[in-house]
């Protein structure tokens, strides 16, 4: 299957630090997550839309009009890592809904496995990572022995994707959302490989407060955190910031936008406007 748009072609933790290869990304920068704001763009729609707002890094979530899938031949493959790379805007990787909480063991191995074949597919387009989730507790089975079962699924696919140059982003979601969760899961999968998305929910405010959950998992934080729109809610997003710039994060902080505003594009300079007020508000 042919990426929408695409005409077939012939023939590390704390955003850059121990991870399965060297991050390309030096310093904190901006980009999307095509959930929402860029679900129904093709691939060189996307790009050129990333392209004309500044958001150079772009996450691509699965089953969305970009028909970025494993379903791609070798040549389509190509074809979508040389559209990347004829660009400025950085393929961040996959975010996928692979999830390791399963108490069947055939849906628990499909999920790794799937995982598995994300992570090929991001190694062959250029990109760094997959995101999957964490991502609920089964009724009838005790939490402790979820989190175990995840954060080992996590070793096997961190230890997979470091072979390939590929980052494991465990994103902060799910009835596992709470981050001392997080941490107990991060606990066990030991791998320096398997790192942390940051996803902004408001379980990040419970337990001590915004600060003492960042501290939980700062140390583990991967190439990628996602935020909302700055200017809609409450979330804390300049102290947020704060503590990103105060870590020295280098990675990607990718926007999951929820509105449905009448011109994205718009849109996304407005947020990257206000992202690097924020950066530079924080870094004065």
């Amino acid at each position: 299957m042919a990426a929408a748009g695409l005409p077939l072609a012939a023939g590390l933790p704390l955003g850059g630090g121990s991870t399965a290869a060297e991050s390309p990304v030096r310093r904190m920068r901006f980009g999307l997550v095509t959930y929402q704001w860029g679900r129904d763009w093709d691939l060189p729609t996307l790009i050129a839309n990333c392209e004309k707002t500044g958001l150079l890094g772009v996450e691509l979530r699965v089953d969305h009009r970009h028909g970025v899938s494993p379903r791609l031949t070798p040549a389509e493959r190509r074809e979508v890592r040389r559209r990347f790379e004829d660009s400025p805007v950085t393929c961040v990787g996959m975010g996928t809904n692979e999830a390791f909480h399963y108490a069947d063991p055939e849906a628990l191995r499909r999920n790794i496995e799937n995982t598995k074949a994300w992570l090929r597919l991001s190694r062959d387009i250029g990109g760094s990572g997959v995101k999957v989730k964490p991502n609920d507790f089964v009724k009838g089975v005790p939490r402790e022995k979820t989190i175990e079962q995840i954060g080992r699924c996590l070793n096997e696919l961190a230890a997979y994707g470091a072979d390939l140059g590929q980052q494991i982003r465990l994103e902060v979601h799910g009835q596992c959302a709470h981050l001392p969760t997080i941490h107990a899961i991060m606990q066990v999968a030991d791998h320096p490989n398997a790192t942390v998305c940051w996803n902004c929910n408001n379980e990040d405010l419970a337990d001590g407060g915004l600060e003492a959950n960042f501290n939980l998992v700062k140390d583990r934080l991967g190439d990628t955190v996602h935020v909302r729109e700055f200017n809609v809610g409450s979330y804390p997003y300049p102290q947020l910031i704060r503590l990103l710039v105060g870590v020295g994060y280098r990675g990607w902080v990718l926007l999951e936008a929820r509105t449905n505003p009448p011109d994205r594009v718009a849109a996304m300079i407005e947020q990257r406007r206000l992202f690097e007020k924020l950066v530079a508000e924080a870094r004065a």
